[in-house]
């Protein structure tokens, strides 16, 4: 695909991407998991999330001697390719270096599962990432935010129903391990990262 083509620009080495949707109403929800595990990488990493670009908010840091692109969509869940593959474009860099974070209906909430590239599991956010970069290449790190309550719970409002207290402080330490399995991913150790973490 076209992310393949050229050199690199060499200011950018990894695109991290945590997939969300923008606006207060939106905050805290499940399906805001991915800008929720951004937070703390950025905040691990020192790094300010505010500049306006890509049809998103991002911020530069370097983590494992990388120097990453952490990259937070405005786009809505639906559309997060149009923001994930402006910086790939831009940057040049493929979808093996493209590190995207997001929700997970099937795991139990506090859990996570790191995987080097494969199909979208159902999940909206990564669907549009692949249909607009032609690839399913990408190493992602999926949050569970647990299974609906009951069957005819409506998926929608399960994903767009927010974490309660008592959720949020469980998911704490997975946003905290995604903060590490990144750092590994980046470094080039994506097998002890799944090691470790799934």
């Amino acid at each position: 695909m076209f992310f393949q083509s050229g050199k690199p620009t060499g200011t950018i080495d990894y695109i991290i991407a945590g997939l969300g949707n923008p606006g207060r109403e939106y905050e805290n929800t499940r399906h805001n998991a991915g800008f929720l595990a951004l937070d703390v990488l950025a905040e691990k990493y020192g790094c300010k999330v505010n500049r306006i670009r890509f049809k998103g908010r991002t911020g530069e840091c370097t983590i494992s001697g990388r120097r990453c692109l952490l990259l937070r969509p405005s786009t809505f869940m639906n559309l997060s390719g149009q923001s994930v593959t402006g910086a790939m474009q831009f940057y040049k860099i493929p979808p093996e270096r493209t590190v995207i974070l997001f929700d997970d209906i099937s795991l139990d909430m506090g859990a996570m599962r790191i995987r080097r590239k494969g199909s979208d599991g159902g999940h909206n956010g990564m669907k549009n990432i692949i249909y607009l970069s032609g690839s399913d290449q990408f190493p992602r790190i999926k949050l569970g935010i647990g299974k609906k309550p009951h069957p005819d719970y409506a998926l929608k409002d399960w994903v767009l129903s927010r974490f309660s207290f008592q959720e949020l402080e469980e998911l704490q330490p997975v946003l905290d391990r995604t903060a590490e399995a990144v750092g590994l991913i980046v470094g080039g150790d994506i097998d002890e990262a799944m090691n470790r973490f799934n």
